[in-house]
């Protein structure tokens, strides 16, 4: 991921406009959430002191990232015994982990180390490092129509993977948080002058991730889009870029990542929409696994680590200096 010229072209000046205001309406809808432990900072602006947004396509600090993983808590003997659940993940010696390796904040491989970063990765890996000692995590790469699947048949303990918490799959599945909020965002070619809102989508080809809340969230926002899904985000962009649909819609913090990938190719339009998109750590249902994980997030929260990851892998990236409030952990009245 490149950082961005100040030399830029007048379409990459409005790519710069528009996903500048994205962030600004996801940093305030994030602000607004929840009251589990104040991590917001002074700053009055969701988006960089001077409006712009110069952060966007700005590469990860690998090791302002790995020194946060590294100073991460370590539980005591008694507290882990306590648990069935963190008892066997200690005794493998490795948290077993669904994820992704694409998304550019969430949770992204690098190809120097092939390490995987990213907000989500590393809440997996200081959870790894409580259990164990260790920061250490083996990641199945998931879908969104595999998630539950691999909690169920035993493939993972954890899944961490900007994972809606519905009713549907708490049905399945149990969750612990949640741990962060988003709403829905609007991806199109950065050369895309039809859409500028949700407004119009109506007669538009709009992608989804299969097995994810977007189909619902199209049909309800832009009854007269026609819906096509794909199976996971790089094949969306793919059609994006082709010219295959016209807009991606999922939760906003995904179509930020994609953009700051390829800022020249892609772009956020409009502000976040819809309702509150509670993202939890997906366990194995009916094991003890819930209890453990919240009271460890609660943790985090409250020393200070929860916000030092957010700033490093989503704030210092896209411009964001506002410092979200965590929702209240524990909290699963989803309708």
């Amino acid at each position: 991921m490149n950082v961005l010229k100040n030399r830029v072209t007048t379409t990459h000046r409005k790519l710069a406009v528009s996903a500048a205001a994205a962030i600004a309406a996801l940093g305030l809808a994030l602000a607004g959430c929840g009251s589990q432990g104040s991590t917001s900072s002074s700053s009055s602006s969701a988006s960089g002191s001077n409006g712009s947004n110069s952060a966007v396509g700005k590469p990860l600090d690998t090791a302002a990232y790995d020194k946060i993983i590294a100073a991460g808590s370590v539980a005591d003997s008694s507290t882990v015994d306590a648990s069935t659940w963190a008892s066997a993940v200690k005794k493998a010696g490795v948290l077993k982990v669904g994820g992704t390796k694409t998304s550019a904040l969430f949770s992204l491989q690098s190809p120097d180390d092939n390490k995987v970063r990213g907000f989500d990765a590393g809440l997996s890996q200081l959870l790894a490092r409580y259990i164990i000692g260790d920061a250490k995590t083996d990641v199945s790469v998931v879908t969104s129509s595999t998630r539950e699947a691999v909690l169920q048949n035993g493939t993972v303990d954890s899944v961490f993977a900007t994972y809606s918490i519905t009713p549907a799959r708490m049905q399945k599945i149990d969750f612990a948080g949640p741990y962060y909020v988003s709403r829905q965002g609007i991806l199109v070619k950065s050369t895309n002058t039809s859409i500028k809102s949700v407004k119009d989508l109506d007669g538009k080809k709009v992608g989804v991730q299969a097995g994810s809340t977007g189909p619902q969230v199209v049909k309800k926002a832009a009854p007269k889009a026609t819906v096509q899904e794909f199976q996971d985000d790089s094949q969306l962009v793919q059609a994006i870029k082709q010219g295959r649909i016209d807009a991606y819609v999922v939760d906003q913090s995904l179509v930020l990542g994609d953009v700051a990938k390829e800022p020249k190719a892609l772009k956020v339009v409009g502000s976040g929409f819809g309702t509150p998109d509670p993202y939890g750590i997906g366990l194995p249902k009916g094991s003890d696994a819930k209890p453990f994980v919240n009271a460890w997030l609660k943790k985090i929260v409250a020393d200070g680590t929860w916000a030092k990851l957010w700033k490093a892998t989503i704030g210092d990236r896209t411009g964001v200096t506002t410092v979200p409030k965590v929702p209240t952990i524990g909290s699963l009245n989803i309708k």
